[in-house]
């Protein structure tokens, strides 16, 4: 089911700058599209619009044909994953994930078969008698995308569901996740403030910044060709290494945004390369992440992990002009290339 958000407008008591500003933008039927951007960007107060948990100012919010603006949350056909997880502890896992079901008086039976039907998806038919103070962290975050999933809404919202798993769990359950969504065919609209996360879950990524969408796209071509300076240094990690036109060879007076994996790093002398001096070095296993100077300017540079450098080191880069991105150095949007 699709949804329609058109020029919403939200602002809180006190605030003088809008906490949403005229956001216009539409999920497609069964798509994966993630709000992504810094503390107070406006992503989970856009989310909650949807849900009906906030009231916009202006702007008219459409869940398939239905104007949903000033419908209930319970009456909008949606399902919700917080961050807190908010099960029941004293319910078995089993009351959990029927929980929504009961309270619309779904069968008995029906409820059994759902329940039995989202617990094999989301591996949790063993602990289904168990209470949530017997499961991990993951197995209780899967409960409550079970308890979402069973109810079998058109739309699915979830705001930060992972942020409070560790690292290695937060990566196993962002794989199961996208496999789960994608199985469900569910149309899901999740915000989260983790690049990573969005840039592998997404189908599409909105970048937000004070309120605004500042791009929206495939994660790939968002996180390539980055429509501001703002996006460029906000996906990725390292972000995106920006530096006056001259320290790179041109002589225009542009900003050139150019990714650590971009740069080719070497030891000999080229006449194609730039010479740099090595500040630090920090290996990651992946690959040998550097910060050098090149010009007067720090680039973070990325080579392989049997590359060896040590600090004062001079070494020598190459730069692809393809890969190569430009900037209006007063107002930080992107010119053509």
């Amino acid at each position: 089911m699709k949804i329609t958000i058109s020029d919403l407008v939200k602002t809180y008591p006190g605030q003088a700058r809008r906490a949403t500003d005229d956001v216009s933008l539409e999920i497609a039927d069964g798509e994966f599209l993630v709000l992504v951007g810094p503390s107070g960007c406006g992503k989970t107060t856009l989310l909650r619009m949807v849900a009906g948990l906030e009231t916009p100012d202006s702007g008219t919010i459409h869940i398939g044909d239905r104007d949903v603006t000033g419908v209930a949350a319970r009456h909008r056909g949606i399902s919700m994953v917080f961050q807190s997880y908010a099960i029941f502890p004293h319910m078995k896992v089993r009351d959990n994930i029927g929980f929504g079901l009961a309270m619309r008086k779904v069968d008995p039976a029906e409820i059994r078969r759902r329940v039995d039907q989202a617990a094999e998806l989301l591996q949790l038919t063993e602990v289904l008698d168990r209470h949530p103070a017997q499961l991990s962290g993951g197995q209780r975050q899967r409960v409550a995308v079970a308890r979402a999933v069973v109810v079998d809404s058109g739309v699915l919202l979830m705001d930060e569901p992972l942020s409070n798993l560790d690292a290695l769990l937060r990566l196993q359950f962002r794989a199961e996740l996208k496999k789960i969504v994608r199985e469900i065919g569910t149309t899901t609209l999740y915000v989260t403030h983790d690049q990573a996360e969005a840039m592998s879950l997404g189908d599409r990524v909105a970048v937000m910044r004070d309120g605004r969408i500042a791009q929206l796209g495939p994660p790939l071509e968002v996180y390539d060709a980055p429509s501001d300076q703002f996006v460029g240094g906000f996906l990725g990690s390292p972000p995106m290494n920006f530096v006056p036109g001259p320290a790179l060879g041109h002589a225009s007076d542009v900003l050139i945004g150019v990714r650590a994996e971009k740069v080719a790093v070497g030891t000999e002398r080229a006449d194609d390369a730039r010479p740099a001096t090595v500040e630090v070095v920090e290996p990651t296993g992946a690959s040998m992440l550097l910060t050098v100077l090149i010009d007067g300017h720090r680039l973070k540079v990325s080579a392989p992990p049997t590359f060896t450098a040590t600090p004062e080191q001079q070494i020598w880069l190459r730069f692809d002009p393809t890969s190569l991105r430009f900037y209006d150095p007063e107002t930080g949007l992107a010119l053509l290339r």
